[in-house]
């Protein structure tokens, strides 16, 4: 996927609405990657600063990288640091860390670079961390989501079905200074109203591709599905982790 810049460099477009309607990531996921007390953390994509301020409110010192310069603007009003370049191409100017982290943008990287630039940037003993939220639906309820997507937007994955049991390889397995990499997921459930689900929609890459018009009718169609079921709606999220550790020299 990284090789379609078209895609990977489109979220700016929805900045704000990214930050508005995506979900965040779970306290007892952040409390869990600053247990070890980390005194420096690098943000590698850290788009509108979900994780990078959540780190920050507690106390600890990040970095961001964030290629968009308009993600980037509204990670830095949240007083988030920010370096506007990709990870391929960003200078840590000698700066070491005991833990990289990725919310949502490993998958943008080039993994020729990525893995080994990451452990590059590692203390020994230091964690990288690379984690995606999903959101699934209620079996009727996605039923009737399916009949939208098929009759607006066929060609692509629904959004709210359930993602686990899928293949996934070990993005660390070609590093051989990191440990073989481990897998946790955080679950937890989130309420969206008529407004939340399609604003999300907007901020996925392959969503905006459909263009105004189609993107529209999608949205106009999820929003009539949730005022049918009370205007409200709930999805059991989870958040999808691998992490792994940078070995002793």
């Amino acid at each position: 996927m990284h090789q379609d810049r078209g895609r990977a460099e489109s979220f700016g477009s929805a900045a704000e609405a990214y930050d508005a309607f995506r979900s965040g990531y779970p306290d007892a996921l952040i409390d869990d990657l600053l247990a070890a007390r980390p005194s420096n953390t690098l943000d590698v994509g850290c788009g509108t600063g979900k994780v990078a301020a959540a780190i920050a409110a507690r106390g600890f010192r990040v970095v961001g990288v964030e290629p968009d310069q308009r993600m980037a603007a509204v990670a830095r009003a949240r007083g988030v640091e920010v370096d506007v370049v990709s990870f391929e191409d960003w200078d840590s100017r000698g700066e070491m860390f005991d833990l990289v982290t990725c919310g949502h943008a490993w998958q943008w990287i080039d993994p020729l670079i990525g893995g080994s630039k990451a452990a590059s940037l590692l203390r020994p003993g230091g964690v990288i961390a690379l984690f995606w939220n999903y959101h699934v639906l209620d079996e009727d309820l996605l039923a009737e989501v399916r009949v939208a997507y098929e009759t607006y937007a066929p060609d692509l994955s629904v959004v709210g079905q359930d993602p686990s049991g899928l293949d996934d390889a070990d993005p660390f397995g070609a590093v051989s200074s990191l440990s073989p990499g481990e897998t946790r997921t955080y679950r937890w459930v989130r309420e969206f109203d008529a407004r939340d689900w399609p604003g999300m929609l907007s901020t996925f890459s392959d969503h905006q591709r459909l263009g105004e018009e189609r993107l529209t009718a999608l949205q106009q169609a999820v929003r009539r599905i949730i005022d049918r079921h009370g205007g409200q709606i709930a999805a059991r999220g989870g958040t999808y982790v691998w992490s792994a550790r940078k070995l002793s020299a």
